[in-house]
């Protein structure tokens, strides 16, 4: 399902079946998925901009916060409608609390008195995430997955991040403490396929080795043959970039994926972002 005759074209041309449906359009979703008559409902419903200004956060994320919440409900309601035995949710392993030490694990608390307007992006998210796994009839799986790369991501050579990279317009703030969980793109898509079988619950998906920013991003750079990221003081990046990339860059958490590997038997084929970026970018 999607919203735009483009991308269902796109999908056709692949193999699938496609429907063109607004995720905000109450019957339209109720009958676009009783229409298919699923025994899983995977929802990856989302609105983000592939090049995420974060000064401009809060205003560009709005309709994908929606969506967390109008479209989550309308998607759920139509799955249980149509008597889907499981719905497999898209989240984000980057929304916990920054407090304590050490790797994030699923039972962790979510960052919900976040400063705005990343709050409403958490509180969206926790929404989404109550949503699945508590709707009654339905195994709910939420996939918390990491910060994308690969193919048609911010991340790829021909992306915005990349760009910004290019320009010297995506400086290190502070000690670049802030710890960023990365994912390689096929690798979320085999942890999707992993959780249509697998024990409902909440997974963080993302590769074995989170790591600071003082740490990627050189090291992105270099792949990108860019110089060397600036360095600026945390209270400049606040001013310049706004609160939630000065927060991203100096206080955000890693995740750990044992549990996933665990339980759902799932493990990153690229097992590091230091090999991805380097297959992707070298």
């Amino acid at each position: 399902m999607t919203r735009s005759p483009r991308h269902a074209a796109q999908m056709q041309r692949a193999g699938a079946d496609a429907v063109v449906a607004d995720a905000f359009d109450h019957e339209a979703v109720i009958a676009a998925v009783a229409g298919a008559s699923p025994e899983v409902v995977v929802h990856h419903l989302t609105s983000i901009p592939r090049d995420l200004n974060p000064r401009k956060y809060g205003q560009m994320m709005a309709v994908n916060d929606r969506i967390r919440i109008d479209g989550t409900r309308n998607l759920v309601e139509a799955a249980a409608a149509a008597g889907a035995r499981r719905v497999v949710a898209q989240s984000i392993a980057f929304a916990y609390a920054p407090d304590g030490s050490g790797l994030k694990r699923e039972e962790d608390e979510l960052f919900v008195d976040a400063p705005f307007p990343f709050r409403r992006s958490v509180e969206a998210v926790a929404f989404l995430e109550r949503q699945v796994t508590r709707t009654e009839g339905i195994e709910g799986v939420v996939l918390r997955y990491g910060f994308f790369y690969g193919p048609g991501t911010t991340y790829a050579t021909d992306g915005g991040w990349a760009a910004r990279v290019r320009k010297r317009t995506l400086p290190i703030a502070g000690g670049g403490t802030g710890v960023f969980s990365f994912i390689e793109i096929s690798d979320a898509a085999e942890a999707t396929v992993a959780a249509l079988s697998g024990p409902p619950g909440v997974y963080n998906i993302v590769d074995d080795e989170p790591a600071p920013v003082a740490e990627w991003l050189p090291y992105y750079a270099k792949l990108l043959g860019a110089k060397p990221p600036r360095r600026v003081p945390q209270w400049l990046a606040r001013l310049t970039a706004g609160e939630f990339a000065a927060y991203s860059m100096t206080r955000l958490p890693g995740a750990s994926n044992q549990k996933a590997r665990r339980e759902l038997g799932w493990a990153p084929r690229y097992a590091s972002w230091r090999q991805g970026f380097q297959e992707a970018l070298g």
